[in-house]
């Protein structure tokens, strides 16, 4: 059965701001990776059927060991679809030898306007088994908070 995960959050800068961190090689390494890691983009095509490759590392793998190495995730992202300034549709896939890591998860990230800022709604389809639930949506609610520091401060 599939498993989706959900957080969101709203961030006090409009959609368009938002978007463009979305779709930015130096902004998402500065904010995608969660805490307690750090994002290297290794390749970037920023249109539909292009995508990214993400090099995660753990800055203390000893409690929590990498899907790729012990220190690190790497992780191969397609843009399936772009709607500016609304919506952006990842499918991601883990490299991995546990089988437990294997598919391909896809994330959406929803922007919707609300007052002077936008509720950034990201839900991850199909989550590969091996990631557990309560730390995913940690993860991705560290990366909307990252997020928000990262285009708040801009404005």
């Amino acid at each position: 059965m599939s498993r989706t995960d959900r957080a969101s959050r709203v961030i006090a800068a409009p959609p368009a701001t938002v978007y463009g961190a979305l779709l930015d090689r130096e902004s998402l390494e500065a904010w995608l990776p969660p805490d307690g890691m750090r994002g290297r983009v290794e390749r970037w095509d920023p249109r539909p059927g292009g995508g990214f490759r993400m090099i995660l590392t753990y800055l203390d793998s000893t409690a929590s060991p990498g899907k790729t190495s012990e220190a690190t995730d790497v992780v191969d992202v397609g843009f399936a679809d772009l709607v500016p300034p609304e919506c952006v549709v990842q499918r991601a896939v883990f490299e991995a030898d546990d089988p437990s890591y294997a598919g391909t998860m896809t994330m959406t990230w929803r922007l919707a306007a609300v007052g002077d800022g936008t509720e950034v709604t990201v839900t991850a389809t199909d989550v590969p088994p091996g990631i557990g639930q309560a730390d995913h949506e940690a993860g991705i609610a560290s990366s909307l908070a990252n997020l928000a520091s990262y285009v708040e401060a801009a404005s």
